[in-house]
């Protein structure tokens, strides 16, 4: 593209860029300059129809050009020849190359005497049409220099005639479409009720309107005013009253000039929208209204107010315009006025027209829309500051549709102002009232913080009074107070000391290292040689607030290490009383350096108050749960033996409720024959009185077992020790015996639930309960059942504390317990699985069935497993013996061959068993009765038994000096580590224990 084109192209993105909100004078001279300077020309003209006379085209504006040049085209004809009319009468663009005057119009001197003799010849004039309503167009024409736009490219534009003589050539084509587009932008941006769109709405309003034909009054009197009547064929204006007398100072002989010498009069600011009311109110043969200013001889203006109506003849056609005039200075005056203190008043006002566009702000306004040149006309959700309100829109209109006033207050998008807008609908739109109200808005604001603060001042207090009237330890009452008073203050760190006699010890701490807690515990306990906040605040019984690093170190001079290590800006050292008695401080620390206020240290100091309740009932609790702990394990095995018969793992978890100590219990009792006693019991409830009571029945069983007495007659036996206590629990109590050599389990239960049996496949099984009471509820007899143990069987003793609770029943827990059992024994083969493995299984089974991280409980729960191993036949050996004294030396031989065949051929092993094994056998001989028997089971020890028929109990007598006998069990005594004497079915057995020498 070449210069001027892309010079044009910037032009109209000019033209794009002008502010809707511009008033049609100035949308005319901008269209003109544009189009000036665009073709390089002289000056320009826009001509418009209008004054009520069809045919009629009057200059409403010009740009570059003196006053004797356009003086003849002030008011040209439609069907004249110029380029202006035959531009707006064929619709196109037309050239003339040589710049003549117009045709004469009727009524007004010929143009071309007052032509300038001395204008230059060859400019040329370029009119494009300007469109308009209802078909009628007016033009806009631009003068070029002579030679401008000439070369080789040129050629003529439609309708386009060369005049005789020398000229301009024709311009390109690109000046005669630049300059059309001109005309386009400048006939958009005329507003509807502009030159060429004035409301008929309006013009027909006025006419109709009551008293539109009477004198006009002000302030109950009359104005002065005459007639005037303006024909529309000649252009001849005439007056009742001389027009001085109405508007003083105006030129009485210009209406000699008709409406053209009138209209030079009009200020040219209000000539378009003038011209164009007039040419409107005739065209619709109506009655119209206007006001504008006119100037008179002293160079001043008037404003003239003029009422009219159009008189047509027979035909229809407009042939008059009658109507009033008047001065309406006055009237301006006091608007001016009103307008003058409305637009300096302290509030917010806007005016809108019926399309919400602003038609007027005041200075208050300003400030928040923008000037009233940049936003006049705009939309108004179109400014920026008012597109950011939502809903804004939708109220203007409800206002409006309403027609009821309504106000709301909103924030302003810039800074931190409110204001409360109030919408008044008026019958020319709407007015928008806007009042600043930031300042009341913050002090409701800091109202409703001050409210909202002390509720959640109180709200805190709550939730942290609640927090550690539920805390059982010092740890609990830590983290009550780092999650319930940190965060809301805005803190990073905490740390309580205690006062453990003169000493003040780190309890916990939170947001800080371990070496900022050690500091600060060697500082307290050096307290006697320096100043220290910690101390002060436990002396005086006095917060010790310190703002930042600076404070601290000018206080408390010697603490600079702390001041370091601790990383801190803002401390609080809180005092820990209780009943007047410190037992403490509280450290809350800050990050950035801040001062608290009033109503934050009132919180603080009511805080710790509650803190040091909470610690000191922390300290009772920890106190009772130590000498509770200590009783438990002092009641139940510290470790569960090492047994070949069997390998046991057991858990033990009290209820949370009271004191952390209860009344289930578990053990295993070796006995004799490499047998092994299982108990498990339940003194239901949890405290210290079940935990006595099952310390008293645990001692009880292990006395009776000591008896070698069956399962039956041990809870016999307890069932009377039940009884004579007389408690109002309910015990429970399962006591089964292991036999290896036999592999049967023989168990009597009173009240208990069923032991689980698991076999290597994964199989489980719940033993069948006996049908007895819990102990002391009944009588005896207890039935005793036995039950054939595969090899390697795992066995799960329980309380129903593991396997019921609040959310599971007793068959739920059951199921759950053979779940997990049963997944162990399938993925954990039996013959490679040890204590370790069994302990593990505990967990997991205490980890499923019980709450997690140690929460509360409403029964104890105990777990005993123990996984059978049966005794091999080649470590079992037995003879019969016969009933006379050659059986002793039978024994010592048997013995002595089996010993040997074991691998066991220790000579002082072998003397020392048959010595022990003649002296048992021959005490049978000499007080029992037969039949004899001798049984060696090789255990971990060496195990002798010799059985016999009489039930009769042997006992160690106090034998003198001259005693041939009594002396035997003596010696049995002191060569085996234990003995012992056990009933049979069938009489009793004699057994020993011997320790077997380390493998060779």
């Amino acid at each position: 593209m070449d210069q001027p084109a892309e010079r044009q192209r910037l032009r109209m993105g000019l033209l794009a860029a002008v502010d809707e909100s511009r008033r049609d004078v100035e949308v005319l001279l901008i269209a003109l300059q544009q189009a000036v300077a665009g073709l390089h020309g002289l000056g320009g003209m826009v001509h418009l129809p209008g004054g009520g006379m069809s045919g009629i085209l009057y200059l409403v504006a010009d740009s570059g050009l003196p006053a004797s040049v356009t003086r003849p085209w002030l008011v040209i004809r439609a069907r004249d020849t110029a380029p202006p009319s035959r531009a707006a009468r064929e619709d196109t663009a037309v050239w003339e190359p040589a710049l003549a005057p117009p045709k004469p119009v009727p009524g007004r001197g010929d143009p071309a005497a007052q032509w300038p003799s001395d204008l230059p010849a060859g400019i040329g004039h370029l009119a494009v049409p300007v469109p308009g309503p209802g078909g009628r167009r007016g033009a806009l024409s631009v003068l070029l220099a002579p030679g401008t736009h000439a070369g080789p490219g040129a050629h003529a534009a439609p309708g386009a005639h060369a005049a005789a003589g020398a000229g301009s050539t024709v311009p390109e084509a690109v000046d005669h479409a630049f300059l059309t587009d001109v005309a386009a932008w400048m006939s958009d941006r005329l507003r509807p009720a502009g030159p060429l769109n004035p409301s008929p709405t309006m013009l027909h309003a006025l006419e109709n309107a009551p008293g539109a034909r009477d004198g006009p009054r002000r302030g109950g009197r009359e104005v002065p005013s005459t007639t005037y009547t303006w024909d529309l064929r000649t252009g001849e204006l005439t007056t009742e009253r001389p027009i001085d007398e109405v508007l003083a100072g105006v030129d009485p002989d210009v209406l000699s000039g008709g409406i053209e010498a009138w209209a030079a009069l009009i200020h040219p600011d209000d000539l378009p929208q003038t011209v164009t009311g007039f040419d409107q109110g005739v065209r619709l043969r109506g009655g119209f209204q206007n006001e504008y200013r006119v100037r008179r001889r002293d160079g001043t203006y008037r404003w003239v107010e003029a009422r009219a109506r159009t008189v047509t003849d027979e035909a229809g056609e407009p042939v008059q315009v009658i109507g009033t005039i008047w001065d309406s200075t006055d009237t301006h005056a006091a608007a001016e006025a009103a307008g003058w203190a409305l637009r300096h008043m302290s509030d917010g006002f806007v005016s809108l027209d019926t399309n919400w566009r602003i038609v007027f702000l005041n200075r208050a306004a300003e400030r928040l829309f923008g000037s009233l040149a940049d936003v006049h006309g705009v939309l108004l959700w179109n400014v920026p500051s008012v597109r950011a309100q939502p809903g804004l829109a939708e109220r203007c209109r409800a206002a409006a549709a309403e027609g009821r006033a309504t106000g709301f207050d909103v924030p302003w998008p810039d800074g931190p102002y409110w204001y409360h807008l109030r919408l008044v609908p008026v019958p020319e739109g709407l007015a928008l009232y806007i009042t600043d109200i930031t300042e009341r808005h913050l002090r409701e604001a800091e109202r409703a913080a001050a409210d909202r603060a002390a509720a959640e001042r109180a709200a805190l207090m709550q939730r942290v009074t609640r927090r550690l009237a539920e805390a059982v330890t010092a740890q609990d009452v830590m983290a009550a107070v780092a999650d319930g008073v940190m965060t809301p203050l805005g803190a990073s760190g905490l740390t309580v000391l205690g006062l453990v006699g003169d000493r003040l010890i780190v309890m916990g701490s939170r947001g800080h290292g371990e070496r900022f807690a050690r500091l600060l515990e060697r500082q307290a306990a050096a307290a006697g040689d320096i100043a220290t906040p910690e101390r002060d605040a436990l002396r005086t019984r006095t917060a010790v607030y310190l703002s930042s690093p600076e404070e601290f170190l000018e206080r408390y001079p010697d603490t600079r290490e702390v001041v370091r290590e601790s990383g801190k800006q803002a401390w609080v050292f809180l005092p820990l009383t209780v009943s007047g008695r410190g037992i403490g401080t509280a450290v809350i620390s800050f990050d950035r350096p801040r001062v608290l206020g009033e109503d934050e240290r009132t919180l603080l100091t009511a805080l710790s108050g509650l803190i040091a309740q909470a610690l000191e009932r922390a300290a009772l609790y920890d106190e009772a749960t130590t000498r509770a702990r200590t009783l438990q394990r002092s009641l139940l095995p510290r470790a569960l033996p090492e047994l070949s018969a069997v390998q046991t793992a057991a858990r033990y978890q009290a209820a949370r409720e009271g004191a952390d100590v209860g009344g289930d219990w578990y053990d295993v009792i070796p006995l004799s024959a490499a047998r092994v006693a299982l108990v498990i019991g339940d003194v239901m409830g949890h405290g210290m009185s079940e935990a006595a009571t099952m310390g008293g029945l645990r001692a009880a069983v292990r006395t009776l077992s000591d008896l070698e007495l069956p399962p039956d007659e041990i809870l016999g036996h307890l069932n009377d020790i039940v009884g004579e206590l007389d408690i109002d629990s309910f015990v429970t109590c399962l006591y089964g015996v292991y036999d290896p050599v036999t592999g049967l389990l023989s168990y009597a239960s009173a009240g208990h639930p069923p032991p689980a049996a698991v076999c290597s496949d994964g199989t489980v099984t719940f033993l069948p309960p006996p049908p007895n009471p819990p102990l002391g509820v009944g009588t005896p007899p207890f039935d005793t059942l036995e039950t054939e143990l595969p090899g390697d069987c795992l066995l799960a003793l329980y309380t129903d504390g593991l396997v019921e609770n609040m959310d599971r029943d007793l068959g739920a827990g059951t199921d759950r317990l053979a779940e997990l059992l049963s997944r162990f024994a399938r993925t954990t083969p039996a013959d490679r699985a040890g204590s370790a493995d069994l302990d593990s299984l505990c967990a997991t089974i205490t980890a499923s069935l019980l709450p997690a991280h140690g929460g509360a409980l409403a029964d104890d729960a105990a777990l005993l497993l123990a996984r059978t191993h049966p005794l091999e036949s080649r470590n079992i050996a037995e003879w019969p013996l016969p009933e006379e004294p050659r059986a002793a030396g039978q024994a010592r031989n048997l013995v002595r061959a089996q010993l040997t065949d074991w691998d066991l051929a220790d000579e002082e092993l072998i003397t020392t068993t048959e010595l022990l094994v003649s002296e048992l056998v021959g005490n049978v001989i000499r007080h029992a009765t037969g039949p004899v028997r001798l049984r060696m089971l090789r255990t971990r020890a060496l195990i002798c038994e010799v059985s016999d028929g009489s039930p009769t109990t042997p006992h160690i007598r106090h034998t003198s000096d001259t005693d041939e006998g009594g002396r035997g069990l003596r010696l049995v005594s002191a060569l085996c580590r234990r003995w012992g004497t056990r009933h049979t079915r069938t009489g009793k057995s004699i057994w020993t224990e011997q320790e077997l020498p380390p493998p060779r």
